[in-house]
């Protein structure tokens, strides 16, 4: 068994479940959370990028907090973007097809897309009828 653990944008979280709903594995954790990637703070991409593309341009006229922050030599401070944690145990068969499946609802090419992680599960155990490892988590 393997536990997959996805950080992904908050808008991809419907077509995430539909999709792990169709491979036949509904059973997830979901956890709102706040991170970071490796533009440390300097959020260009990663926070603008949560503008859908059909934005209204007149909007989009008022700086952003990114592009504020580029114009202006204020000290950077540590903005950390909304995002889902979703995580899913599923046997070691099928979690290049739940991988896959994952990426590709949620990537747009942008940076903040997301982050997945395979950890291996040693055991499982449903406490509502005490089965174990597969049948647990079935």
């Amino acid at each position: 068994m393997k536990e997959i653990t996805a950080v992904i944008r908050r808008d991809k979280l419907p077509e995430t479940k539909k999709v792990l709903e169709d491979l036949g594995y509904p059973s997830l954790t979901i956890q709102s959370v706040e991170g970071r990637g490796k533009q440390k703070g300097a959020l260009c991409g990663e926070m603008d990028s949560e503008l859908p593309d059909s934005f209204c341009t007149s909007a989009k006229l008022k700086p952003t907090p990114s592009a504020y922050a580029l114009e202006h030599t204020l000290p950077k401070i540590a903005l950390y973007v909304p995002k889902r944690l979703l995580t899913v145990v599923v046997p070691d068969d099928v979690v290049t097809t739940v991988v896959k499946s994952i990426v590709k609802v949620n990537q747009t090419g942008k940076a903040g897309d997301g982050k997945i992680f395979v950890s291996p599960v040693e055991g499982a155990l449903r406490v509502r009828t005490g089965e174990r490892n597969g049948e647990a988590i079935a």
